[in-house]
């Protein structure tokens, strides 16, 4: 099954959060937001700033800041610096061999899938996450964004 790791997944998760914020953010109040353990959501932020698509700023209105817009920022791109490559079968590593190479009949639809599938990653970029995000939390009744949370009780740790 293919799946991303949870880091991966926080990265995407943050990056989002900045380009629908605007502004810094800390690594404290992206975990509080999404619920996501702050020491691992600390490592993948260095992760991504060591990268270059984070900078972090410091004082009273710092925290963590997109580098480019996010328009430039692919999924794809995100995923493979936290994870490495985006691998859905054996035949598609750098060994590209396994027990069924020789008489194996899946591997070029298997290929066609694996490249749609990163395809697919590469075309979504954060702004297209952020604005989906943004449609989800629009109110069909008054057309203004709300805070789901400001609803729902507070999720237990």
């Amino acid at each position: 099954m293919l799946k991303l790791t949870k880091k991966a997944d926080y990265g995407l998760i943050a990056l989002t959060h900045l380009a629908i914020k605007g502004s810094a953010a800390s690594a404290k109040e992206i975990a509080e937001s999404y619920h996501i353990p702050l020491p691992l959501l600390s490592k993948v932020l260095q992760t991504l700033g060591r990268s270059g698509y984070l900078k972090a700023e410091h004082g009273s209105n710092g925290g963590y800041r997109l580098t480019k817009p996010a328009k430039q920022i692919s999924a794809l791109e995100v995923i493979r610096q936290i994870d490495g490559p985006v691998i859905l079968t054996a035949c598609f590593t750098d060994e590209g061999t396994c027990d069924q190479s020789d008489h194996c009949n899946v591997k070029r639809p298997l290929q066609r899938i694996h490249e749609a599938i990163l395809q697919l990653l590469e075309n979504i970029t954060i702004d297209d996450m952020a604005r989906d995000e943004k449609a989800d939390r629009v109110s069909p009744v008054s057309g203004q964004l709300f805070n789901p949370s400001a609803i729902l009780p507070a999720l237990p740790n």
